[in-house]
């Protein structure tokens, strides 16, 4: 079939198996019936290194392996530590937090969409922190218990500073979505993060332009499709 589909935020964990279930399901009838399969990162609640044996992993590996189609994957904020031997098993692979695709005519621009929030100071100088190469490095170098507290700690602070934080503050900065449009002169550009789902109109360069935003999977799942007609964004039941 010719469309593409992207997906985003569907924080997977162990304590949500509804959740997993779904996303199964997913790939084995959406994914099943399109060219290419696109993650736009956080498909993980957190991600604390390839050498977690957390059974969830492997499962969701088997799952993605069994695809014959190709699929992408775009680090969220959750799940920015995933490795190149974690995707491989996955048969996935992995692109640069942005990319340009050229697809059915159009110029689609995909990125997770947390750098887009550039309101959010604090959250911008916390990104900035934990995205440096040595900083990483240490951190998965340390005893997996240990990583799994410094996650768990990472995730209570993260939560308390959010409660804080006007809604305004935690979306996308309308600036920096047509700045970086207009650097990639891109027609439509595809995100998650912020868990609003919507297709926006806008003007870029004086263009006509899109922004497609994926919905996360708390109560239902989000698809983003992309075919010769356009863009639509799909809800549909786990």
């Amino acid at each position: 079939m010719s469309r593409t589909l992207f997906i985003a935020d569907l924080h997977l964990c162990q304590q949500e198996p509804a959740i997993t279930a779904g996303f199964l399901r997913f790939l084995q009838r959406e994914a099943t019936a399109c060219e290419a399969l696109y993650i736009l990162g956080d498909l993980f609640e957190s991600w604390i290194g390839d050498d977690d044996p957390n059974p969830l992993h492997q499962q969701v590996a088997e799952a993605l392996s069994a695809l014959t189609i190709p699929v992408w994957f775009i680090h969220g904020n959750r799940d920015f530590l995933l490795g190149k031997k974690f995707a491989a098993r996955c048969g996935m692979q992995l692109l640069p937090e942005e990319q340009l695709l050229e697809l059915y005519g159009h110029r689609v621009l995909i990125m997770h969409g947390d750098t887009l929030c550039t309101d959010d100071a604090g959250y911008l100088r916390f990104r900035e922190k934990v995205h440096q190469p040595w900083l990483q490095r240490l951190f998965l170098r340390l005893p997996l218990w240990l990583r799994q507290k410094v996650a768990v700690r990472l995730r209570n602070d993260s939560q308390q500073a959010n409660q804080t934080k006007s809604q305004q503050i935690m979306d996308v900065n309308q600036q920096a979505v047509e700045a970086v449009m207009e650097r990639y002169q891109a027609s439509l550009l595809i995100h998650g993060h912020t868990h609003r789902p919507a297709i926006h109109r806008l003007t870029v360069s004086d263009h006509p332009a899109e922004r497609a935003v994926l919905g996360a999977w708390h109560q239902e799942g989000s698809m983003i499709q992309v075919d010769a007609d356009g863009v639509s964004l799909i809800a549909f039941p786990w």
